[in-house]
């Protein structure tokens, strides 16, 4: 991409000031950078959860067909880090947060329509920088979360965090098979 004399028609919407002088501007060469494709999420009213993280995955989850109350099963679809499409079901009843991935312990979250801390996420921070694939102990997580906040004071930020893990955890031990 070349840019060149158009740069003195948006100086001055900048805030700069216009060149007095008549030499034309420097001509630059800049090299675009490809990004990831990125997933065109349309809320329904049969959408669960949408949304994504800092790595380029973005998603949204719905019920599968075959769902029912005694096995959900929830269906994931949209674009991976690396923006490749992906669909995944996800069967609510074997998800573990000690061996999960952040499309699975969404989730759970969506499913079991868990507080949101801040009224952003029921998950520690770092599920922010996790792949599709890549699989997390959160309980583990939760608790490196929990005793930093309160080795920093943040005694009230600490009973939020714990709160969420117990959620989990209580869901996970009277609802799933990892009693």
């Amino acid at each position: 991409m070349h840019i060149g004399s158009g740069l003195n028609a948006v100086a001055p919407l900048y805030g700069q000031q216009k060149s007095s002088s008549t030499k034309a501007p420097e001509e630059r060469t800049f090299n675009a950078v490809e990004t990831p494709k990125v997933y065109q999420i349309f809320t329904t009213d049969n959408m669960l959860w949408t949304g994504g993280n800092g790595t380029g995955l973005s998603y949204c989850l719905k019920y599968a067909d075959e769902s029912t109350d005694e096995n959900p099963v929830v269906l994931a679809k949209g674009v991976d880090e690396n923006g490749k499409e992906f669909e995944r079901k996800i069967y609510i009843n074997d998800v573990n947060p000690s061996n999960a991935t952040v499309v699975e312990m969404r989730a759970l979250e969506a499913h079991y329509k868990v507080e949101k801390q801040g009224g952003f996420t029921s998950l520690p921070l770092e599920a922010g920088n996790m792949g599709l694939n890549d699989r997390r102990d959160f309980i583990s997580m939760f608790k490196k979360s929990i005793e930093d906040l309160k080795k920093l004071g943040k005694f009230d930020l600490s009973l939020l965090w714990m709160k969420s893990m117990d959620t989990y955890l209580n869901l996970t031990s009277a609802n799933s098979r990892y009693k």
